[in-house]
């Protein structure tokens, strides 16, 4: 791919919360609304990740809170009771913790979070040492790029290589992240490898083109 693609380093959160094993219940509650996060890593020694603890972990002692009597509470309701009986972080949290570096591409990080179902990854060096957090908003924030650095880029790395003149004369447009390519070329061919590449930009949401082909006079539009 033209360019270096964005790492987790560049879109996650730096400063983190965390908490060791016997961090109490309450602790983890206050730190969570405190640092207004829906989740801490656990961690152990000088800052090895060994766990993660959510408000999903927290909340089967809410769900039982107001039914003593646990056995009856077994048979009648799917309530993680070992969790509802919890009281410290290394008994509530979720291990082996699934992480990721800080030198992962961002597809990288998101590919795990959609295998393994998970709103958000501790990020950690090569031992396993806490280096921040990246979340599900935090991978989205590359949509946010502006459209005219879309455009940009589009047309020095793809268009211009792919349609040189004078055979072709091709302009890009980007609104809402929606790259558009107009103009007219020789080779459509190169048409579907263009649409492919243009896709893979970081920030483009979905590509169209709007094309003349030149050597036959018709004009040709749509979205490969």
């Amino acid at each position: 791919m033209y360019g270096s693609p964005s790492i987790v380093s560049d879109v996650m959160t730096h400063t983190v919360a965390a908490v060791g094993r016997q961090a109490p219940f309450k602790e983890i509650v206050q730190l969570m609304h405190d640092w207004r996060v829906s989740a801490l890593p656990v961690i152990e020694g000088e800052g090895r990740v060994v766990g993660l603890v959510s408000e999903a972990d927290l909340l089967p002692k809410e769900e039982v809170r107001d039914n003593p009597d646990v056995a009856d509470l077994r048979l009648r309701q799917p309530v993680d009771v070992a969790k509802a009986e919890a009281a410290t972080a290394g008994d509530l949290m979720s291990s082996p913790v699934i992480t990721v570096q800080a030198n992962a591409t961002l597809a990288e990080a998101a590919r795990v979070m959609a295998r393994d179902g998970v709103k958000r990854l501790p990020v950690v060096d090569k031992i396993g040492m806490l280096e921040g957090i990246v979340s599900r908003a935090d991978l989205l924030k590359i949509f946010l790029r502006d459209d005219e650095a879309i455009a940009e880029e589009v047309q020095r790395e793809i268009v211009s290589p792919l349609f040189p003149p004078p055979a072709s004369a091709i302009q890009v447009k980007v609104h809402d992240g929606v790259a558009t390519l107009t103009g007219s070329t020789h080779d459509t061919a190169m048409v579907p490898v263009a649409a492919r590449l243009v896709r893979a930009v970081e920030g483009v949401v979905d590509v169209q083109f709007d094309l003349a082909h030149e050597s036959l006079g018709t004009r040709e539009a749509g979205r490969p």
